[in-house]
């Protein structure tokens, strides 16, 4: 058996996906945003949160999905990526589950319409459920992070 990897759990439409707790901050509810001009277009904004002004990435947006209307569901997982911290608009937020690392594989280049660069594997869980792991620093890209640090001075 290998190592215990924590995950959280979250869902973008019917597809179920995981990010590492380490890299989670908190989870919350969806809350009015500031809209930022000339920002990319899957950005949504930024939140003051505790103090702290974060941008706000809609992940459907980011991977290309089709919007959808933001219900009582919905969350914003805010995770660190590197030095600070972004916010990550999904549809629920459902679980936090153990998954052994001897169960992730390697992902295909692409699933659900989503590139593997964005992917840092694919976890079995149990018999039937599938969990895709994301890569945060590729949903993130290095030039994106520097652009969102600009959005919260």
């Amino acid at each position: 058996m290998g190592e215990e990897k924590k995950v959280i759990v979250f869902a973008l439409g019917a597809e179920e996906y995981g990010v590492e707790v380490e890299k989670v901050r908190t989870i919350e509810r969806m809350q009015p945003m500031t809209r930022v001009p000339k920002a990319p277009d899957f950005v949504k904004g930024v939140i003051n949160l505790r103090g702290v002004v974060i941008p706000i990435i809609n992940l459907r947006s980011r991977f290309g999905l089709e919007e959808q209307a933001i219900s009582d569901a919905s969350r914003i997982i805010i995770v660190s990526a590197g030095e600070f911290e972004v916010g990550l608009i999904v549809d629920s937020a459902n679980d936090v589950i153990d998954l052994d690392t001897d169960n992730i594989d390697t992902p295909p280049e692409i699933v659900g319409g989503i590139k593997a660069k964005y992917l840092d594997g694919i976890a079995r869980v149990g018999e039937e459920r599938l969990l895709v792991l994301l890569n945060l620093e590729q949903v993130l890209n290095r030039d994106e992070i520097l652009q969102l640090e600009r959005l919260g001075e």
